[in-house]
């Protein structure tokens, strides 16, 4: 089958994040997410990044912010596709559908942030559109929240939820190992 990796939202906006003390899930995910893109670069395999552009002025991933600039991790390489969204879903108003299917791909492996906004929305895009998605549960990342009704969630509560929601209904939820050994 083949397979592409889409490496979502890897931004300066979330390491500004991380670096202002929130609660967040999975440390390891920047490094699994290295791990697979050295994979897929080395297989050949399609890799299309996906960034996140801010529309409002004040918004962290605006394009005059410093927050729009991707982490050195997951910095695209020379000839990889590059989408930039202003929606959740890479797949809304943006290229990502005739790129996938002009390559033939017909699963895709999501990675980067966070689990339960932008890679969950585009997992569940891409499940809609016909292709068979693989969410890598440990190269993702959520933050705590607290809801409108009051009750404070952990970023491991939300990380949960998330791989509860997606898996066996609209993707396979993996780690980065099982994955490379797929």
């Amino acid at each position: 089958m083949k397979t592409a990796l889409l490496v979502i939202d890897v931004q300066m906006a979330l390491a500004d994040e991380d670096a202002s003390g929130a609660e967040r899930s999975c440390p390891d995910a920047e490094r699994n997410i290295a791990t697979l893109l050295e994979r897929f670069r080395n297989s050949g395999d399609l890799v299309v990044h996906i960034h996140h552009r801010g529309t409002e002025p004040d918004d962290p991933f605006h394009p005059d912010a410093s927050g729009f600039a991707v982490q050195t991790i997951a910095a695209p390489d020379k000839g990889e596709t590059v989408i930039v969204k202003t929606n959740s879903s890479g797949f809304a108003d943006t290229p990502l559908l005739g790129t996938l299917r002009n390559a033939h791909i017909e699963r895709v492996i999501l990675c980067g942030a966070t689990a339960n906004h932008c890679v969950e929305s585009t997992t569940r895009g891409a499940a809609d559109l016909g292709f068979d998605p693989v969410y890598a549960s440990d190269a993702v990342w959520a933050y705590g929240v607290t809801g409108p009704d009051g009750i404070s969630h952990s970023a491991d509560q939300i990380h949960s939820v998330t791989l509860a929601n997606l898996e066996g209904e609209l993707a396979s939820v993996m780690t980065t190992q099982d994955i490379l050994a797929m």
